[in-house]
């Protein structure tokens, strides 16, 4: 069993090493040489951990998922008996990655995602992420409400999920403050709620929207 425990929390290290290297020079730049420097273990050590490069990128792709819905569990858990929809409003903020703390986890998180457009492996990592995610948001939004009929949940998980995904690289690069994509979100998801809000015949099922995806 130790030996199981000492091998998790190497590659957990090698992980954080591969991190703050993609942080730094972004992925092109990461190799197993630099990792084992910045993670102060050997080659070998590192090369027992992963066969190759991409099984090490797609182990730390998973770990940078987890330390975020970590985060999110965290902050539900200092503040219990939350509604849906202030449980979806921490949630989508918190993947968002807009506030200044979290700037180097954004850059970590966008070069995986520039990444994974030529390596199958992570796409597919990521894609199994966001399809937690959104079932997650459209189960919140689902709950928020006594009739799912106003309105598609999965779609409007979707929605919600690119916005979040989008907002963290408007920020990354200047294009928005933290606070003004803060205020992007906060007005979507009042928005939604409103739209939860109102009487049927004033929703998306009225004939002329029928049949949208």
């Amino acid at each position: 069993m130790p030996r199981q425990v000492d091998h998790d929390n190497r590659r957990r290290a090698i992980a954080d090493a591969v991190c703050r290297l993609a942080d730094e020079r972004g992925l092109d730049g990461v190799t197993l040489r630099d990792v084992a420097d910045r993670a102060q273990i050997s080659m070998g050590a590192v090369q027992r951990c992963f066969r190759t490069k991409e099984e090490m990128l797609v182990f730390a792709l998973g770990h940078v998922g987890e330390r975020i819905s970590e985060r999110v569990k965290a902050r539900l858990i200092s503040s219990p008996a939350q509604s849906a929809r202030t449980t979806l409003g921490h949630a989508a903020t918190e993947i968002s990655l807009l506030r200044e703390e979290h700037h180097a986890e954004a850059r970590v998180w966008l070069a995986f995602v520039a990444q994974a457009a030529i390596s199958e492996p992570l796409a597919t990592t990521l894609k199994t992420n966001y399809a937690a995610l959104q079932r997650a948001f459209a189960d919140l939004i689902s709950e928020a409400t006594d009739d799912v009929d106003l309105l598609n949940p999965q779609r409007e998980a979707r929605a919600l999920l690119a916005l979040a995904d989008g907002l963290t690289a408007h920020v990354l690069v200047g294009h928005l403050a933290p606070q003004e994509a803060q205020d992007v979100l906060h007005a979507h998801l009042g928005s939604l709620w409103e739209r939860l809000a109102r009487p049927p015949h004033t929703t998306f099922d009225s004939p002329d929207h029928q049949g949208m995806p």
